[in-house]
């Protein structure tokens, strides 16, 4: 393989390690590489503006997931998440506790759908209803062809990106259906609108994801429910660090393939899905946001 020919495939492979719950901090040497323009205030967007919502979120122990579980509680919302590092998610709690904020741990494993259940029953339990639901469990593996994948390393990214994801709304639709309304936001991917040679399961798991997202979405918008999803591309997450080291790739090489040339923050997710369990996003439905930098353009 040409130099050039196996730098393609290290690119679409990074590229596809996208959407993880998972944090990482960031280097001062990556500042101008990393850090996005600072977030617009205004009196639309009040501290506050979910109080009292209950939000239930998937693999919220690190990364995205626990951005998006802080940013949720400061606007007043009780959140409830799982996720299978109980350390950590007790770690997560414990600051969002601190900071004024309520939330609920639950050690839960998405590929079990007896697990899921009973999250979402605990949930219930605890706060009586279920207004918003971010299904944002995840994994990525090591990239590989179709041809020497490992069945065990499929059918596991199959079980935590997709069956998850299914597993959650199969839960979470009864409950928003009886109480007549809820949102759901689901975590997809770049490599669910794109075919990267060497990561085949993931793709195949978002795109999953991404027609879920769609069929759920048509079949309940009569009960009041909105379900979208939104496609991340490569998030400064300790995953993605891992996925660039193992193919000998630093966020300063990678950074000027993309359209908009720097790794997008986890704070940005963030802001993506609480704009879609906004009141500003009431007519958006069945829809997979990009939040690519206009990399899906």
């Amino acid at each position: 393989m040409s130099m050039m020919n196996r730098r393609n495939v290290l690119v679409t492979g990074s590229l596809a390690a996208a959407g993880l719950a998972t944090a990482v901090s960031v280097d001062q040497a990556d500042a101008n590489t990393l850090n996005p323009p600072a977030p617009e205030t205004s009196a639309a967007n009040p501290a506050g503006r979910f109080a009292n919502q209950v939000v239930l979120i998937t693999g919220a122990t690190s990364g995205i997931g626990e951005t998006t579980a802080k940013a949720f509680a400061s606007k007043g919302a009780k959140v409830v998440f799982n996720g299978r590092r109980a350390q950590l998610g007790q770690q997560v709690e414990s600051q969002i506790r601190d900071a004024g904020g309520d939330a609920t741990y639950i050690q839960s494993d998405v590929r079990d759908p007896q697990q899921v259940e009973q999250l979402v029953q605990a949930t219930l339990e605890q706060y009586g209803r279920l207004d918003i639901a971010f299904n944002n469990a995840g994994i990525f593996m090591t990239p590989v062809e179709i041809q020497e994948m490992d069945l065990d390393n499929y059918r596991d990214m199959m079980a935590t990106n997709l069956d998850g994801v299914f597993y959650s709304m199969r839960y979470e639709l009864p409950v928003m259906i009886e109480q007549g309304s809820g949102i759901i936001i689901n975590m997809a991917s770049v490599a669910g609108h794109r075919g990267f040679a060497n990561t085949p399961h993931y793709n195949a798991s978002k795109h999953g994801v991404i027609g879920l997202t769609k069929a759920a979405a048509t079949a309940n918008a009569k009960h009041n429910i909105r379900i979208n999803s939104i496609s991340p591309l490569a998030v400064d997450t300790p995953m993605l660090r891992r996925s660039f080291e193992y193919q000998g790739l630093t966020y300063e090489q990678m950074a000027p393939n993309f359209v908009t040339p720097r790794i997008m923050t986890t704070d940005e997710m963030a802001r993506a899905v609480m704009f879609l369990a906004s009141a500003e996003a009431t007519a958006i439905n069945g829809m997979d946001l990009d939040v690519t930098g206009g990399q899906l353009a």
